[in-house]
């Protein structure tokens, strides 16, 4: 029987980065070192005062490539197709995560700043692809990026969601607030190992303790399995 803290679920919605993998994998080191390449060539600047643009635009407009549209007109298209050119490879298959979605009742999404080309990347390599009916990415939302209320709206409205009926899996605290605020139920994927080895910077965890936080989890697999079958029925 389903846990009554998420027995009114019938829509469950993850981010992908961090968040359907664990960071450990370092793949969005990779697109972290992509980003501030392509900064540095558009700017013609060293690496180092790239990576501080890069990271301050990510702070201020939620995404490094808002904040380069917004102040340099970037081509988005073009941004996303560098940066997300790697190696997907450290991604490994993980059949506890697909066989436990597999079980989830109810619609299950993909609610990323990236691209589907990424997730569809990065799902295939997990082996989970198959088990979610859409990806909905920064371009369809019209290069807004999450914590900005705009692309849950849209999510939601796309895909005729109820949020009082639906749960959100994310990895960093902040890109949480609206979703809480529309009436989801929320669930933070943070390793506090890596919140607190110095891996993320101390905005990108600040406010893991707060309100809009309903659940956190170290394991993805391991909570969805606790929802599908809680522990006391497993005796």
């Amino acid at each position: 029987m389903i846990p009554k803290q998420f027995a009114h679920v019938d829509t469950w919605v993850f981010d992908l980065d961090n968040t359907l993998y664990p960071p450990r994998s370092n793949l969005f080191a990779q697109i972290d070192v992509r980003m501030g390449e392509f900064i540095a060539d558009l700017l013609d600047v060293d690496l180092t005062e790239a990576r501080r643009v890069q990271k301050d635009y990510y702070r201020t407009y939620g995404t490094s490539l808002h904040g380069l549209m917004v102040r340099h007109n970037v081509n988005p298209h073009a941004f996303l197709d560098y940066v997300h050119d790697i190696d997907h490879s450290p991604i490994e298959a993980d059949p506890a995560l697909g066989a436990i979605l597999s079980e989830l009742p109810g619609r299950k999404f993909v609610l990323t700043n990236g691209s589907v080309a990424h997730a569809t990347a990065v799902t295939e390599r997990l082996g989970i692809a198959e088990h979610f009916e859409d990806v909905f990415d920064i371009v369809a939302a019209e290069f807004v990026p999450k914590p900005d209320p705009a692309p849950y709206d849209k999510f939601l409205r796309q895909f005729d969601i109820a949020p009082g009926r639906a749960a959100m899996f994310e990895d960093l605290p902040r890109n949480l607030e609206v979703p809480k605020a529309l009436g989801m139920t929320t669930v933070l994927v943070i390793d506090e190992h890596d919140a607190q080895s110095g891996s993320r910077t101390e905005w990108e965890v600040d406010g893991r303790d707060g309100p809009h936080i309903d659940h956190v989890t170290g394991d993805l697999a391991d909570f969805l399995a606790d929802i599908v079958q809680p522990p006391a029925a497993r005796t």
